[in-house]
C-alpha cells in the first residue's frame, strides 16, 4: 500500500509555487504530476536516439537509453513497493536518471568533461539536475527564468545520485557551481547522505544494465554464455568495477549465477525457444538481485516503511560481486573489442571538432533557447557551459549530422 502520508508538505514543495489547473481535469497527487512531467519531456524522448551500449541505429533488438530507462523504472518500482518507498517518486527518478546522457553515452560524457575544464567539467548526474531544474522547459519563476520541470523536493532529491559538488578531478558529483541555488533548496534538511529513493533508483540501474547488457550481447552474437574467458573478464572487472576483486571471489560469483536453473547452457540460436530461455534467465537474475537486497534491508532495519532518510538500502557483498561479473562479461565481449574502441575514438573526435566549431561561431549555431543563455552569460566559463549544454542535448544522429554540416563542409 502506498503511504502518501509519510511524505510531508516539505517533501511535496516545489521551488516555484504553482497555481491550480487552468482547466477541469482529474486530480493527481504531486508525485503523479512529477512523473507525468518527466514522461512528457523532450529530454526523455531524445533518449530513444542515444547509445546504451551499441548505437541505436545498429541493432533492432539492443536497448537504447530510453528503453533502458523504462526497464530501470520497472525494476526500481518493484524494489520500492515492498520497502514502502513511494513508487511514483522512485519511478520518476528512474525515468530521469539518464536524461543527462550526451551523444555516444559514457564515451561522449568523457569527451565533454575533457572540453569543459573552464566551467567546472561535465558530469552526467550534475547535468541531470541542470536539465530538470533549468534546461527542460515547463515552468518559470516570477522573472520569467526557467525552473525546468519544477519537480517536488522529494522527487528531485530522488534523482540525485551524488549530492555533492566536485571534489577531485574525475570524481563523480551531482551539481555544477551555477546550479547551487536549486541544489541548496532541495537539500535544506539533508547532509551528503542519499535518500532511500535515490538508492533504490541507483541499484535498479545497476541491476537493469548488468542483466540487459548481457542479454543484448548474447542476442547480438557477441557473447556465448557457455564459453566465458574468465581470465580476460576478471581483468575487466578489476579495471572497471571492482579494483580489489579476487579471482576466487569472482569465480564463486559466476558459479552461483550458473547454478540458476534458468542459466542458458546452449549457444543462442535466434529461435523463439532460445529467446524465451534467455528471457527466463534475465527475469530470474533480476529477481535474485532484488530479493537479496530486500531480504538484507529488512534484516537490518525491520519492517518499517522506507521513505526519504528513514533508512538505507543494504546491498550484500555477494550481490555486488555477481552484478560486477555480469558487467565485466558484457564489457569484455562488447565494449572493449578493437572495432568498438576505434569507433569510440572517432566519436570523441566528432565531439571535440564540433565543440571547436561552436566556440568559433559564438551563438550562431546554438538552439534558440540556448542563445538566450549565451546572451546572459557573464564570462567565458558561463559561455563554455552553454556550448557544452548544446552538444549534450544532441542525439547520436543529430550530433553526427551537425558535425557534417559545420565541420566536414567547412
Amino acid at each position: 500500500m502506498v503511504r502518501d502520508d509519510l511524505y510531508d508538505e516539505h517533501d511535496r514543495e516545489r521551488m516555484v509555487a504553482e497555481p491550480g489547473k487552468r482547466v477541469p481535469a482529474p486530480v493527481r497527487t504531486p508525485f503523479e504530476r512529477d512523473r507525468a512531467r518527466v514522461v512528457h519531456s523532450a529530454s526523455l524522448r531524445r533518449l530513444a536516439a542515444k547509445t546504451q551500449v551499441v548505437g541505436p541505429q545498429t541493432d533492432d533488438f539492443a536497448r537504447n537509453r530510453l528503453t533502458h530507462s523504462l526497464e530501470v523504472a520497472q525494476v526500481a518500482r518493484d524494489i520500492a513497493h515492498p520497502l514502502g518507498c513511494h513508487p511514483d517518486v522512485v519511478e520518476t527518478a528512474a525515468l530521469a536518471h539518464d536524461l543527462r546522457h550526451p551523444p555516444f553515452g559514457h564515451n561522449g560524457e568523457s569527451a565533454l568533461d575533457e572540453l569543459a575544464a573552464l566551467c567546472g567539467g561535465f558530469e552526467g548526474n550534475a547535468q541531470t539536475l541542470r536539465i530538470l531544474t533549468r534546461l527542460e522547459a515547463k515552468s518559470t519563476d516570477e522573472d520569467g527564468r526557467s525552473v525546468g520541470l519544477n519537480l517536488t523536493r522529494a522527487t528531485l532529491d530522488a534523482c540525485t545520485k551524488y549530492p555533492w559538488q566536485r571534489q577531485t578531478p574525475g570524481s563523480k558529483f551531482g551539481v555544477y557551481d551555477d546550479d547551487l541555488a536549486v541544489f541548496d533548496w532541495m537539500r535544506t534538511t539533508a547532509d551528503e547522505r542519499r535518500c532511500i529513493e535515490a538508492q533504490v533508483m541507483d541499484f535498479g540501474d545497476d541491476v537493469a544494465y548488468s542483466v540487459h547488457d548481457l542479454e543484448d550481447g548474447i542476442v547480438g552474437g557477441h557473447i556465448d554464455p557457455t564459453k566465458i574467458d574468465t581470465d580476460a573478464v576478471w581483468g575487466v572487472v578489476r579495471d572497471w568495477y571492482l579494483p580489489e576483486g579476487q579471482d576466487a571471489a569472482l569465480a564463486e560469483a559466476l558459479s552461483q549465477l550458473q547454478m540458476l536453473d534458468s542459466w542458458v547452457t546452449q549457444p543462442y540460436d535466434g529461435s523463439r525457444r532460445g529467446l524465451a530461455a534467455l528471457k527466463d534467465m534475465t527475469s530470474d537474475l533480476i529477481g535474485v538481485f532484488c530479493g537479496e537486497v530486500h531480504e538484507a534491508t529488512r534484516a537490518r532495519h525491520g519492517d518499517q516503511p522506507f521513505v526519504r532518510y528513514r533508512g538505507d538500502l543494504v546491498i550484500p557483498e555477494r550481490t555486488l560481486v555477481k552484478i560486477a561479473v555480469l558487467k565485466g562479461i558484457a564489457a569484455h565481449y562488447v565494449m572493449r573489442t578493437p572495432d568498438r574502441m576505434a569507433l569510440m575514438e572517432r566519436q570523441r573526435s566528432v565531439i571535440h571538432e564540433l565543440y571547436d566549431e561552436l566556440q568559433r561561431g559564438g551563438d550562431r549555431h546554438l538552439a534558440p533557447a540556448l542563445r538566450a543563455d549565451f546572451a546572459a552569460a557573464a564570462d567565458d566559463a558561463a559561455r563554455q557551459r552553454v556550448w557544452i549544454d548544446q552538444i549534450a542535448s544532441l542525439t547520436d544522429d543529430s550530433c553526427v549530422r551537425l558535425h557534417q554540416r559545420l565541420v566536414q563542409r567547412s
